[in-house]
């Protein structure tokens, strides 16, 4: 007897879900806080804890990176608007997506996250202080929910690699995962190489982080994030021995003092949390020329007051998301050409980040994801 389409479509969703149901297991893994969890592998329904993790899911689930994701936190229409509309247009099932808050802002919603009935929830690194003190773990667990931590940020050199296994493990993508790490770890390598073949004279460098957001001057970096940027590049981060952690300040006076050959302003598309701020608006896609105007303004802050790299036009700047991102290797390869210009004369980094697209991710690439003022008119 021949089957009618509607009863073979659902003979073959069923067929899914019960080869889905033989090949999962329960696994133990560690994750970035050292913690062991037991999550049920692969996991089908995930809660990001944050949206730019969307960076890391389109490489592992390049064909829809939003088929597992049942939730995330409402940042990356915010953070990364230009991304967030490429991804809208190819996946516009992105936009029903239920959106929540962030644990360490305390506006998560537990009851939210129980009715998803998400396999895993993935935090990051930074709201574990929170999400310890608010009992959030506690409260998932009796629901048989489990929380990993990955990181990008805090300590992006120490944990990219093991979050990106993490991700591969709970995704049952380890090949994928094992794929971008050595490609990864090569384009770093490109500079690193280089270096200690070489071995420079390392120029001194100012991170200026989000230059132009606010009025206040200076948030910067220690020896971490876009400082180790800086480091891996070839220069030396003037805030290396200042700020004691990966984020911090510089007072003007500091800066002044230190007097940089270069700065290096972290920009992006903001307006929906700074309207016609000072930042620079790099990104995807982004207009260049208006980019070079606003960091061409914030060399006539009193922090900028006489230092070299206002003075000789090495003022730069590049997309802030490279410190949340496993994409940091893209943002090392171009400051490396501003750093070192001899020595990476035949390094292309939007060559680097097209290939990136064109391999892992599921969307176009745009160019515009930085400037300088040392760029042709």
């Amino acid at each position: 007897m021949q089957r009618s389409p509607l009863l073979t479509k659902a003979f073959t969703a069923a067929a899914a879900l019960w080869s889905l149901a033989l090949s999962a297991e329960t696994i133990t893994v560690t994750d970035i806080a050292n913690r062991q969890v037991e999550v049920e592998v692969p996991v089908q329904r995930v809660i990001l804890g944050e949206g730019r993790q969307v960076y890391l899911t389109a490489v592992l689930d390049r064909e829809n990176p939003f088929q597992r994701i049942v939730g995330w936190r409402d940042d990356f229409a915010s953070a990364d608007p230009d991304n967030h509309a490429a991804y809208l247009e190819k996946f516009p099932e992105m936009a029903k997506i239920p959106a929540f808050g962030g644990f360490k802002d305390g506006t998560f919603d537990v009851e939210q996250a129980v009715s998803l009935k998400p396999d895993v929830i993935i935090m990051n690194i930074e709201s574990k202080q929170a999400t310890e003190d608010a009992k959030y773990i506690e409260k998932l667990a009796a629901a048989g929910i489990p929380l990993v931590y990955v990181d990008f940020r805090e300590h992006p050199f120490t944990h990219t690699e093991p979050s990106l296994r993490l991700y591969g493990q709970l995704f049952g993508e380890e090949e994928k995962a094992e794929e971008f790490i050595a490609w990864r770890a090569a384009e770093i390598a490109r500079v690193t190489e280089v270096l200690e073949q070489h071995q420079p004279t390392r120029p001194q460098v100012f991170i200026d982080r989000a230059g132009g957001y606010s009025e206040e001057c200076c948030m910067s970096f220690g020896d971490d994030n876009f400082g180790k940027f800086v480091t891996l590049a070839g220069g030396e981060n003037i805030a290396r021995d200042i700020i004691p952690a990966t984020f911090g300040n510089l007072n003007p006076e500091q800066i002044i003092a230190s007097n940089p050959d270069h700065v290096i302003v972290t920009g992006g598309m903001w307006e929906a949390y700074v309207p016609g701020g000072g930042w620079v608006g790099v990104g995807p896609g982004q207009d260049r020329a208006e980019a070079r105007r606003k960091l061409e303004a914030l060399t006539q802050r009193p922090a900028m007051t006489g230092i070299a790299a206002v003075q000789n036009r090495q003022m730069h700047a590049i997309w802030h998301q490279f410190y949340n991102s496993p994409y940091q290797f893209v943002g090392i390869q171009q400051m490396a050409k501003w750093l070192h210009p001899e020595l990476f004369a035949e390094l292309d980094p939007e060559a680097t980040f097209k290939e990136l697209h064109e391999r892992f991710l599921p969307v176009d690439y745009r160019p515009g994801y930085w400037v300088s003022l040392t760029d042709a008119e």
